[in-house]
């Protein structure tokens, strides 16, 4: 089994980045409730920008089976945060905590690039607040990968 020279640093390192990634789920949430809330309203107000949040929230690709695409957004990251916030108190989450959540952003990742691309290649336009999620669950899902190659190593 391969020893840690400085573990004080990789402690450090580990704390930051899983306080990084607990901001960032929080954030990701709060961005999915606001996409929420846009889609239950359709208030054109809160669409900044080019208003491409109404054209995203109004297509075909904003909801699966009827359920509004926020919904599953704001189901992962919240999972991201319950993971997150369990692996410190609970031994099966610290223990297996970084592959949850790695395969967690995984997805989160690849949803979001194909959500992407169906506002570029598709519609046409972008809702801000829509890359803003894609950008949070980029950065959790690099994140991600550090924390599994850290504990796995």
């Amino acid at each position: 089994m391969p020893t840690r020279t400085n573990t004080k640093k990789i402690t450090k390192t580990a704390k930051f980045i899983w306080w990084a990634s607990i901001i960032l789920a929080v954030l990701g949430a709060a961005d999915a409730i606001y996409l929420l809330v846009l889609k239950i309203t359709q208030n054109e107000l809160m669409c900044v920008g080019n208003h491409g949040c109404i054209t995203v929230n109004n297509s075909i690709y904003s909801e699966i089976y009827g359920i509004p695409v926020s919904i599953f957004g704001l189901a992962g990251y919240l999972a991201i945060l319950a993971v997150l916030l369990l692996e410190p108190r609970w031994k099966t989450a610290t223990e297996n905590g970084p592959l949850a959540i790695f395969g967690m952003g995984l997805v989160g990742f690849l949803f979001s690039v194909y959500l992407t691309y169906i506002e570029a290649f598709v519609l046409f336009t972008y809702c801000p607040f829509c890359v803003i999620s894609a950008i949070l669950m980029t950065i959790l899902f690099v994140l991600a990968i550090i924390r599994l190659v850290k504990h796995t190593f």
